[in-house]
């Protein structure tokens, strides 16, 4: 066997006491065989950490709705089947040439990602570093008010005028709070928040199972017109941001929700 593909299978735990035992000691005196090793456990490397960067990639708060909205199919009785008798190829000599076949094109394969030199990371534009936005405060805020549902508002909901004077005055925006009752959402007051050094207004709703889902504003002096939704799931908490007229809206809630999108097309032509 070629020495790549036993020392893959040294990689991965693939050989006896005795065959490790001599890869070991191949590895420490033949320099020929530690360089291949290197670059075997290279490769494994670079593949381990691209998969782990793939993992950290948030999840698109459409396709979290998506698999939240779909219904899980009903399940049928089905014969049991009898299960058919294992039959060997009727040549050993084949099966065992095939298989070794494919180990050697599955270590040649490693072999060649491992011998590829190793890019140096490009370093990143500082223009293309995120900055800190309104919408990572709201979501920080909206995460620890989520779970205290005793203080959910500042203003209780039976001070609609109040509230109505006080956030109008305190943010600079006019607004009509909506009437979400249709989505299954109860009004329950308001509260005046602070992100990017600037007032946001809060107003608070509950769903029927006890989830907070918000509305926060926040006068931007943007003048650029887009009513267009943006999507992004911040942690546990699915955020659905637009502008309008020099404001900016959001609506929050958990990230599972998959009904975020439809409350913020009401709230937009409500508000």
């Amino acid at each position: 066997m070629p020495i790549e593909a036993r020392l893959s299978a040294y990689m991965d735990g693939e050989t006896t006491r005795e065959e490790k035992e001599e890869l070991e000691h191949l590895i420490a005196s033949d320099p020929e065989a530690r360089q291949i090793y290197e670059t075997l456990r290279h490769g494994s490397d670079v593949g381990r950490k691209a998969f782990d960067e793939v993992l950290k990639e948030p999840v698109p708060l459409s396709l979290v709705r998506a698999i939240k909205s779909v219904q899980p199919p009903k399940m049928r009785e089905t014969p049991r089947l009898a299960r058919p008798p294992l039959k060997l190829a009727p040549n050993g000599r084949q099966a065992l040439a095939a298989s070794l076949i494919l180990f050697v094109i599955g270590g040649g394969i490693g072999y060649f990602v491992g011998s590829q030199p190793a890019a140096p990371p490009a370093p990143t534009p500082i223009a293309q570093i995120p900055s800190h936005t309104w919408l990572d405060e709201i979501a920080a805020s909206h995460r620890i008010y989520s779970h205290q549902p005793q203080h959910i508002s500042e203003v209780p909901a039976i001070q609609a005028d109040e509230i109505n004077r006080w956030l109008t005055q305190s943010v600079g925006v006019k607004f009509a709070v909506p009437d979400l009752a249709s989505d299954g959402l109860t009004f329950q007051g308001a509260r005046l928040l602070v992100a990017a050094g600037k007032p946001v207004g809060q107003l608070s709703y509950t769903n029927g199972d006890g989830d907070i889902i918000a509305i926060y504003f926040l006068k931007d002096n943007d003048t650029t017109a887009s009513d267009e939704f943006n999507e992004v799931i911040k942690d546990d908490v699915g955020v659905v941001s637009w502008h309008r007229s020099g404001v900016a809206y959001a609506v929050a809630g958990p990230s599972s929700d998959p009904t975020l999108d439809d409350i913020a097309d009401r709230v937009s032509n409500q508000i």
